[in-house]
């Protein structure tokens, strides 16, 4: 029961900074439910939240959404997801997920500092965007890092970005959850998993609710610098767990 309580605490802070700012539940949860069901559960039931989360912000905040725009990050992503798990078949994990985390901290920190941020087209940059962060979802389970860099160079709207992204996180949600169950990873529940959704559920409700007022009293600038900052917070993580496994293993 403490495990599910911590699990659904961790997804109730991540659904707010996500309705406030695009970005949070994968980056709050994967890393406290790695630590209590393990790495390989614990991203599993990361998905499955991300997947739920997803879902029910959409439907809160759908006619913000940018459909073709998330339909094309979502088809740009499968690639990567395939050539992400191809990798992962003949490279260390955690040597993969050292290079994502410094390349997506090497990219937030040109984009914060330099004295003119990049700029680029949508047409010139969404299949890329779509394809890095397929990539880094599939190998090192963050891909939101990848979607920030590119909602800044683009100069897309933050309250349009943080919609959007809705639709996108739910689908490589369900893309990750559908590919591991089917490659036989499973874990298990302290309660019924009906309760389980249940309270998963009535935690991402609560989490929308909290998050809408908050998204009410804060400027675009001030959600702009969450999101880069929960992005920078993925890539230390990232980077952090490999460096840690490479040393200790």
């Amino acid at each position: 029961m403490t495990v599910l309580l911590a699990a659904l605490a961790a997804v109730l802070v991540g659904t707010v900074l996500q309705r406030v700012s695009g970005t949070g539940v994968g980056l709050v949860v994967a890393p406290v439910l790695s630590l209590l069901m393990g790495p390989g559960a614990g991203v599993l039931a990361t998905n499955a939240a991300t997947t739920c989360s997803g879902f029910l912000i959409t439907l809160s905040v759908r006619r913000l959404v940018e459909w073709r725009h998330a339909a094309v990050l979502v088809t740009s992503a499968l690639p990567g997801i395939v050539a992400g798990a191809l990798v992962v078949r003949w490279v260390p994990s955690a040597w993969l997920q050292v290079a994502v985390g410094a390349v997506v901290l090497a990219a937030l920190t040109i984009t914060r500092f330099s004295p003119a941020t990049p700029r680029a087209s949508r047409r010139a940059a969404v299949v890329p965007a779509g394809l890095i962060g397929g990539f880094f979802n599939s190998t090192a389970g963050v891909a939101a890092p990848a979607m920030v860099v590119y909602s800044r160079v683009t100069r897309w709207d933050q309250v349009r970005f943080a919609a959007t992204m809705q639709p996108v996180f739910m689908s490589m949600g369900i893309l990750s959850t559908v590919s591991k169950l089917a490659a036989g990873v499973h874990f298990t529940l302290p309660v019924p998993a009906l309760a389980a959704l249940a309270a998963l559920v009535a935690t991402v409700l609560a989490g929308i609710v909290a998050g809408t007022w908050l998204a009410q009293h804060l400027s675009k600038a001030t959600a702009q610098k969450l999101a880069m900052a929960l992005a920078a917070a993925g890539g230390v993580v990232v980077l952090v767990r490999g460096a840690a496994t490479l040393l200790l293993g």
